[in-house]
């Protein structure tokens, strides 16, 4: 989040008025497709009450900064996927928590799941909006610094979040096992069906061949680190079990769309 701060100018909020539909397809797609297609998903795969709400909680966090990266590989639209993520990170600090709220109190009560809203609002500002407001303030005050900070924290961004997965893995290598067959076939299902519907309403709205691949991208990578945070948080559900669709989502995200990268290099 601080490294997203750092890389945001004010001519990428420009593109909401410049270049308005693009901006709207995309968060259409983060905001409310994907929530929908994973809570059909989650049901249509019967996933225990715990996996249903973690799934639900990768659907509902913000895009994963490193989309920048896989965007820049696809040659994407960077200056689109900073917007679409700085906004999707915005608007989740509220429609997360609402739609949490709504899908603890469906699934969540069988198992004695519930979410304290302000704990997660919280938690939100504090690993959300402090660190890209910090992020923003040294680009202001020390542009050339913030470049060079960015550069190494741009590199460090992919290798942190698989280090982060790996830990989770293996703490939790039984139950990822045990469990990995209908989790690893569902969010393989999630991310395919996502990135789908992304690349048909691009498509539809006739949108730029860099703009698609950066909204395919964009809809298909979210911020598991942030739905991790928030399943294992002592503050919010602490409870690891919910993380584990997250872990599984992560690997799966990164092999999808490297594979989506390789092929378009392919094709070129």
């Amino acid at each position: 989040m601080f490294d997203l701060g750092l890389t945001l100018r004010l001519e990428d909020f420009r593109l909401i008025v410049s270049h308005p539909l693009p901006v709207f397809i995309g968060l259409v797609g983060q905001i409310i497709l994907l929530p929908l297609a994973a809570w059909g998903i989650g049901s249509l795969f019967h996933l225990a009450p715990l996996f249903m709400i973690g799934i639900m909680l990768v659907a509902c966090s913000p895009g994963g900064s490193s989309s920048n990266v896989f965007s820049m590989l696809a040659k994407g639209d960077v200056a689109f996927s900073v917007t679409l993520t700085a906004l999707s990170s915005l608007i989740t600090l509220f429609t997360l928590p609402l739609v949490m709220s709504w899908v603890t109190m469906s699934v969540g009560e069988t198992v004695n799941i519930h979410l304290p809203i302000g704990n997660l609002l919280v938690q939100n500002i504090v690993l959300m909006v402090l660190p890209v407001s910090a992020g923003l303030w040294v680009n202001h005050a020390a542009p050339d610094r913030a470049e060079k900070i960015h550069r190494v924290l741009g590199r460090l961004a992919m290798p942190l979040l698989i280090l982060l997965v790996t830990v989770f893995f293996f703490q939790h290598r039984q139950t990822i096992t045990e469990q990995f067959a209908t989790l690893g076939l569902t969010m393989t299902v999630l991310i395919l069906t996502t990135t789908a519907l992304g690349g048909l309403l691009s498509r539809a709205a006739r949108l730029t061949r860099s703009e698609r691949r950066t909204l395919v991208i964009e809809i298909g990578m979210q911020n598991a680190a942030q739905a991790i945070t928030v399943a294992c948080s002592p503050l919010v559900f602490n409870n690891e079990t919910i993380a584990v669709p997250a872990i599984i989502y992560a690997l799966v995200m990164n092999l999808v769309l490297l594979a989506y990268v390789g092929i378009i290099k392919l094709k070129k």
